[in-house]
């Protein structure tokens, strides 16, 4: 973006603060009211297929910034402005001059902060909080980066409302490739973690793992990984903070592990609650009284907790989790600090970390490191907003200019390899993909091991990557070693293991043993249900596998009983226009259908052809496959006008963005000689029913069963003719079922 930007006629860009995966911060001039304000852009610039993402960020922009807008507290940024300028969304905001909690933590090398400053920063937050609460306004996403003390002293709640847009649009990150989609995890609340609903007490969990921090410089739960990290809020009790740092007030202590107490019910009612505590508290008041005025226990009355929980402690698949690094980020000396769970939300930041070191030495902290490090963060934020293409490019790039200075084998280069794999796989190069997750997983065994998380990762992908490939026999054989493994080290409810077995599962059924496929979602199911909730997306996953299966077996009704659950979850969790949502729909109409209740399935098909125009065009493939689904439950109404109606506008649309011996299109095809031959219009019935034989043929090869089902439809026609020419009252085929629509994703 140039320097000399001006933004709707009036904010003059003067310098970039800092840049993130999603935009830039840019300090800049209001020209109508002469004060310098922050200007955050963010480009909508989605996948170029999919056209729901610019429209679904835009209208949650807007919908998050009049939230922030609307919040006007001495602890709180003040949004200015918000809008769009060609093309680019963007936030204005009063300029804060200070530092972020993070920023104070590493300037201070990592140490707590002073007592005085802990304690002052941990009233000011509360009160801000405690309003934005009684406004109805839950952060979502507190976290050192979130939080500035400005050089007055006085302590700022940044980005309210852009932190739930980043949440709901999908920008964060996702931990340990188990669909868990969230921010920093050292800050997460146990009912976050379980993918639950959440209100005001998720902040105060967060607000007591960021006092936690600053008072001891070091998180509730200081693993550096992430699976780890999240087991840890879910199970362990914290050491109370005094045991970090015997100077700390007792009163502190008892209000840091009230609010990180794991049942929202036991920690305080609100924010407000606990500003009154600490005020009370360091100015000698009156003694501290909890909810509905009860006092809180004396020191001597809170049993003193135990240390730190060892790995035997947790959940045995924790015990083999890998060393990460902490998320408020370790550095080396020379390096810059920077956040990298930085999107729309925290500290912009253009510093990246060191690479990772030699084994003969350590790497020069070059700018030419620096620099791939920087572009690796901003290929993996490409990635998670699905622009897959410009990823691959740049993780490609990384990979080969990073061979050159660490070497072939280097794990940072492994990781690079493995990120453009991902990108191939999503992008339809499959056999590209194939051999870098092969090189990947070779190169990661002789580092780490064989059965080292991140060589399974490899392995798995490679599995992955083969069934897209139709080699569901060697995928088979990759996913059963590889889940043995999994077992073994981390243990059978593991997420990893879990996510092994859903792809399994998926497996077995392409390889047609539909019985075992189903017992082994169900079983999935059921363990995803009881680790993560069974409104978890990752449950509701491997439920649609579950009624996918079920339908193939011919279960309708359980099917239908299992996708309706599955919307249900999806709805709450994701929205009711997510893609996965309108999938299920899909689902649910294919079910109907099969169950004999068109009027039910038609109406729905009708509400899901306009939801999918809406939310993607109406030429996307899905918006033409609920049309299709239209299209032959009128028929099965009788309607056969309609549905020949619908039949040639979908085939034409095919035709179009497809192709005409696409095997959609030749569906589409035969559905309009179905619909002509309801209607007693066998001569042309006939035509199309020979153009889609000679594709199938041409295409497939004569002995296909599908290109011998067109010859026998040939032949139905041929004889209703003969019988039409000889005066016999026409009997027509019935309507053929519905195409199953695209296997559903098994990630």
């Amino acid at each position: 973006m140039a320097e000399t930007r001006l933004i709707q006629g009036r904010y003059q860009l003067l310098d970039l603060i800092g840049r993130g995966g999603m935009g830039e911060v840019w300090r800049a001039r209001d020209e109508s009211l002469g004060r310098q304000v922050a200007v955050k852009c963010l480009k909508p610039s989605g996948p170029p297929r999919d056209r729901s993402f610019t429209r679904v960020l835009r209208e949650r922009f807007r919908r998050e910034a009049r939230v922030a807008a609307a919040l006007q507290h001495r602890g709180v940024t003040v949004v200015h402005d918000f809008g769009e300028d060609d093309g680019v969304l963007y936030l204005v905001m009063e300029l804060l001059e200070g530092r972020n909690l993070g920023q104070l933590l590493e300037d201070n090398g990592r140490r707590a902060l002073p007592v005085d400053d802990v304690i002052d920063i941990a009233e000011q937050m509360a009160d801000a909080l405690g309003y934005t609460h009684r406004q109805g306004i839950v952060h979502r996403d507190l976290k050192p980066a979130n939080i500035m003390r400005l050089t007055d002293g006085t302590v700022k709640i940044c980005d309210f409302g852009i932190a739930r847009l980043a949440q709901d649009i999908g920008f964060t990150s996702k931990l340990t490739g188990t669909g868990i989609s969230m921010g920093t995890p050292h800050y997460m609340s146990p009912e976050q973690i379980g993918g639950v609903a959440v209100d005001q007490r998720s902040d105060l969990y967060s607000l007591g793992c960021v006092l936690y921090e600053i008072a001891t410089g070091v998180p509730p739960f200081d693993l550096d990984d992430a699976w780890g990290i999240l087991v840890a809020h879910r199970d362990t009790p914290p050491r109370p903070p005094r045991a970090h740092r015997a100077e700390l007030p007792e009163f502190f202590d008892r209000v840091v592990l009230d609010l990180l107490a794991k049942s929202p019910s036991q920690r305080p009612e609100d924010a407000g609650s606990v500003r009154r505590r600490i005020g009370l508290a360091r100015t000698g008041g009156e003694r501290e009284t909890g909810p509905a005025g009860r006092p809180y226990p004396l020191p001597a009355a809170r049993p003193a907790l135990p240390p730190a929980a060892g790995p035997g402690e947790l959940p045995v698949w924790t015990r083999s989790m890998t060393t990460g690094r902490r998320a408020t980020g370790t550095r080396s000396p020379d390096a810059e600090p920077v956040d990298h769970a930085a999107a729309l939300t925290g500290t912009w930041t253009t510093g990246v970390r060191l690479p990772a070191s030699r084994a003969a030495g350590e790497v020069p902290a070059s700018d030419a490191l620096r620099s791939l490090a920087g572009r690796h963060e901003e290929g993996l934020a490409l990635s998670r907003i699905g622009r897959w293409a410009e990823a691959e490019e740049i993780h490609r790039a990384v990979a080969t200019e990073r061979a050159r200075l660490l070497g072939p084998a280097h794990p940072e280069v492994l990781a690079g390899r493995y990120e453009r794999g991902i990108c191939l796989s999503r992008t339809g190069h499959d056999t590209e993909a194939l051999g870098e997750f092969g090189q990947v997983a070779e190169g990661r065994a002789r580092a780490f091991g064989p059965d080292h998380p991140g060589t399974l990762a490899a392995r798995q992908e490679t599995a992955y990557v083969l069934g897209r490939l139709g080699r569901h026999a060697e995928a088979h054989r990759v996913y059963a070693a590889v889940l043995a493994a999994r077992e073994r080290t981390a243990g059978p409810d593991h997420p990893d293991t879990l996510s092994c077995r859903h792809n399994m599962a998926f497996n077995l059924g392409r390889l047609g043993r539909a019985e075992e496929s189903y017992r082994m979602s169900r079983e999935v199911a059921d363990a995803r249900a009881r680790v993560l909730g069974a409104g978890h997306p990752d449950t509701l996953v491997t439920l649609f596998e579950v009624a996918y299966a079920l339908g193939r077996a011919g279960r309708w009704q359980e099917a239908l009983d299992t996708y309706t659950q599955v919307a249900r979850g999806r709805v709450l969790a994701l929205g009711a226009t997510h893609p996965e949502t309108l999938a299920t729909r899909q689902e649910i109409g294919i079910c109907l259908g099969r169950l004999g209740r068109g009027a039910e399935a038609t109406e729905l098909y009708r509400t899901l052809v306009h939801d999918r125009t809406e939310a993607s065009g109406p030429d996307d493939p899905e918006t033409l496959r609920a049309r299709h689904g239209l299209g032959v439950n009128l028929g099965r109404l009788g309607q056969w006008e309609g549905a020949l109606t619908e039949a040639r506008a979908v085939c034409a649309a095919r035709e179009r963005t497809l192709g005409p011996d696409h095997p959609d299109t030749l569906v589409s095809c035969r559905e309009i000689a179905v619909s002509l031959g309801w209607l007693g219009r066998w001569a042309e019935a006939l035509v199309l029913y020979r153009r889609v034989a000679e594709a199938r043929t041409r295409v497939l090869g004569a002995g296909h069963p599908d290109a011998a089902a067109s010859r026998d439809d040939e032949v139905r026609c041929l004889q209703q003719l003969s019988r039409a020419a000889s005066f016999t009252e026409p009997r027509p085929s019935p309507p053929p079922a519905p195409p199953r629509p695209g296997a559903p994703s098994h990630r």
